[in-house]
């Protein structure tokens, strides 16, 4: 074929692209600009329709006309998003493409169109080209973030030093009833934690294809516990298994076989364990799990074997007292917590299907027995006095079904709270249910009676409930050490209390928020806002933030983001869309924070995954009291019982199927607690395992927690790709990562061997479906090569 005719036709058909291009920029670009946004597009749209047209005509003026285009933007790229690549990338990328393309049609074989004659288009197209490139180039080299202030050098409190000794065992969920994930060992170092390999791999057998048939997503949380040699943990169905801890050989295993029906999501987050003075006694070490399908059951450490003196046959119903209960409505994800001899238990209360849902109840049990010996009912007016055997229990109450913590010094349980169901619309909430819910309630562990309460959101909209383990340390105030609680939020805020009253420590200012206008709903005039600690809330969300795959979905993306209300990460629920942001994924969730006891530094892991939330009036929304999905699948939640279903999408997206709102969407920091002052952060992860083609991008949706050893490293997992991660608390310096067979949404333990001497490093790998990481059933141990 001849040379001409092949050039012809490829400028046809980069005049047909262009053409499209032009076309939606400027129709975009016009839409955008009546809702009084960026007025970019439409120019840059009417200049690219322009430019379609004279390539068509194979044209030198094209390439003029679109070099001048392609300046113009890279200046108003530059204004937007500074030196930011990945900011940049959606902006520059296809003005860049386009630009080297007109390069080769236009100025094929190195020769000038017919009759261009010794134009310098093509030269300055290159000298663009090549600008681009430079931009693309600093941004990308300077894409690491600067680690921050150097975290201060202190030496180890005499405390510290007395706790390594107890770095051979993992007892409770964040290692201690403190809930502060520190390690007391410092075999691993920033020195050798290079050289971290595999010590062991162990396979539960618990998967998603193990069930034929079987719909319930499927994630795997659990934090094994470690007791005298051997490590305990749970799998997604309630398994419970021992291993070896050195060899990660199993012991035995437990399987309750739970009925699944109706849960959505499979997770069960770890196993408690407790030890009796009396070691000649029947199951003097045993392991106590709560399940699903909400039963407490308690097993001999040694055999795995149901002890007998335990309710009946090993086991107690969590059921009892709660009335009715449909499938999945009601279940136990995290471990129980236990002080002294009592159990405490609360329980996941399906959100957002109706007023007339199960209790949130937590109750106590005794821990040889089963016996209940006591209940808190967060939506029992105060006036009623304690719960009384045989009592009911309020309906659609505040849960609790986060990690508990607790003080046996002061003897206190320390419970995070949700809300009264449903979520996002509260007019039928009584006084009762409003004062507990979105709180950290300090409950006398004996007695179940509320010694006191702090509420992180009033009359809660959002679904901001209390999800993190709150975390318990000393710390030294106006020289005084004060007992202190941390309470990470999923807004963003993280409060600073003394444990013995609920005071605030750092301070703590209410602050005037958005009012909506909903028929029937209240709405709280001011939200408490934690000014004395470092707010990890984002700062509230503009047009320029809009991100995409290219400036095409960029702009679809913009446009979507102009036309939903938002006022601030209080915007209230309406009936048109609204922002909620960060939404109720949350900044902080389950995977609370880790504390270094001894420096009093804490390591904070991030995410940031808008909300779009719609009131559907009753007459409009689908009937009955199931979740049902809308012509786009975005899932629908009756709310029965209130006039209003509601519409939750999640996250916020672009046609291209990308986030719409510019990364870093995870991030990793380190708080001082002394100072209260931010002394690093960085993006957490990569999108490696989750995005096209594989590209790793940095700062991805993360679920889990870390910890933080003596050895001044802060272990952890959570994000979207595959990898254990290790950072120097120091510097924020990532030192090492481990690839790990599946996704690892759960937060890492350590201990020393008592036998061999080594430090180990484990983690379950069995991914989250809802994240879309690697589904697996792993658990994994790292240490140092012999």
């Amino acid at each position: 074929m001849d040379s001409d005719v092949i050039r012809k036709s490829f400028s046809r058909l980069l005049g047909l692209l262009l053409f499209l291009i032009g076309g939606w920029l400027t129709i975009g670009g016009a839409w955008l600009a009546s809702l009084g946004g960026s007025l970019y597009y439409l120019p840059a749209g009417l200049v690219t329709l322009s430019v379609a047209l004279l390539v068509w005509r194979r044209r030198l003026l094209a390439l003029w006309l679109y070099l001048g285009l392609a300046l113009a933007t890279l200046a108003w790229a530059l204004a937007e998003s500074g030196l930011d690549f990945w900011l940049l990338l959606p902006r520059l990328g296809m003005p860049l493409g386009l630009t080297i393309l007109l390069l080769l049609v236009l100025w094929p074989g190195g020769r000038f169109l017919p009759g261009a004659g010794r134009s310098r288009a093509p030269w300055a197209g290159l000298a663009v080209v090549g600008a681009f490139a430079g931009v693309m180039a600093i941004a990308f080299v300077g894409e690491g973030e600067s680690p921050g202030s150097p975290a201060p050098t202190r030496p180890l409190t005499l405390d510290a030093v007395a706790d390594a000794e107890d770095a051979t065992q993992w007892r409770a969920y964040g290692r201690t009833r403190a809930g502060t994930r520190y390690v007391p060992a410092d075999q691993i170092t920033p020195d050798n934690v290079d050289q971290l390999q595999v010590a062991w791999s162990y396979r539960t057998g618990d998967l998603p294809e193990a069930y034929p048939g079987a719909r319930n997503a499927y994630s795997f949380q659990a934090t094994p516990l470690k007791a005298d040699d051997s490590l305990y943990l749970c799998s997604p169905r309630n398994i419970v298994i021992a291993l070896d801890a050195e060899t990660g050989q199993e012991r035995w295993r437990h399987d309750p076989g739970i009925n699944t029906s109706g849960i959505y999501m499979l997770a069960c987050r770890g196993v408690s364990y407790h030890e009796r003075a009396n070691a000649e006694a029947a199951c003097a070490k045993r392991i106590l799990v709560a399940t699903l399908d909400a039963r407490l059951i308690a097993l001999d450490a040694a055999t795995g074997n149901r002890c007998p003196d335990f309710g009946e046959g090993g086991e107690i119903s969590l059921l009892d007292g709660l009335g009715e209960v449909k499938p999945g409505y009601y279940l136990v994800s995290s471990p129980p917590a236990i002080v002294g001899e009592v159990a405490i238990v609360g329980g996941f209360v399906l959100d957002n299907m109706s007023v007339d849902e199960p209790p949130g109840v937590v109750r106590g049990y005794d821990v040889s027995s089963g016996r209940q010996l006591w209940a808190w009912d967060a939506g029992r007016p105060d006036a009623a006095g304690p719960w009384q055997p045989g009592e009911p229990y309020t309906r659609g109450s505040p849960n609790a079904w986060s990690v508990f913590s607790a003080d046996e010094a002061l003897g206190l349980v320390y419970i995070p709270t949700g809300n009264a169901t449903p979520d996002y619309y509260g007019g039928q909430r009584t006084a009762a249910q409003d004062r507990y819910s979105s709180s950290v309630v300090a409950l006398e562990a004996s007695t179940g009676s509320v010694r006191w309460s702090f509420q992180t959101v009033h009359h809660d909209l959002w679904d901001y409930d209390v999800a993190s383990q709150p975390v318990l340390i000393d710390l030294p105030v106006d020289g005084e050490l004060v007992p202190a609680l941390i309470q990470p939020t999923k807004h963003g805020e993280i409060f600073l209390l003394d444990r013995r009253s609920g005071e605030p420590v750092a301070a703590v200012e209410e602050q005037p928020v958005p009012r909506g206008s909903i028929p029937g709903e209240r709405y709280s005039p001011t939200q408490p806002a934690s000014v004395g600690m470092p707010s990890l809330t984002p700062p509230e969300m503009v047009e320029k933030d809009m991100w995409g795959a290219t400036a095409l979905d960029q702009l679809w993306c913009r446009i979507a983001f102009k036309q939903l209300r938002y006022e601030g990460k209080f915007t209230p629920p309406g009936l048109e869309r609204t922002l909620s942001w960060p939404g109720n994924n949350g900044v902080m969730n389950w995977g609370s924070v880790s504390v270094d006891e001894s420096r009093k530094l804490m390591a904070v892991s991030s995410s940031y995954m808008p909300l779009l939330v719609k009131l559907l009036p009753r007459d409009a929304a689908p009937p009955g009291e199931q979740i049902s999905f809308d012509q786009r699948n975005v899932p629908i939640s009756p709310q029965m019982g209130t006039p209003y279903a509601v519409s939750t999408e999640r996250p916020f997206l672009s046609p291209l199927g990308v986030p719409c709102n510019a990364p870093p969407w995870g991030r990793l920091s380190l708080i001082d607690l002394n100072s209260r002052e931010l002394l690093w952060q960085r993006p957490l992860g990569t999108t490696r395992d989750v995005a096209p083609l594989g590209i790793a991008m940095p700062g991805a949706f993360t679920q889990g927690g870390s910890i933080i050893t003596r050895g001044g490293l802060v272990f952890i997992a959570g994000a979207q790709d595959d990898y254990l991660r290790a950072f120097d608390i120091e510097t924020g310096v990532e030192l090492w990562k481990g690839r790990l067979p599946a996704g690892g949404q759960a937060t890492p333990m350590s201990f020393v061997s008592a036998d061999n001497g080594k430090q180990y490093v484990v983690i379950a790998a069995g991914g989250h479906q809802y994240m879309q990481t690697t589904i697996g059933d792993y658990v994994i141990a790292f240490s140092l090569p012999d």
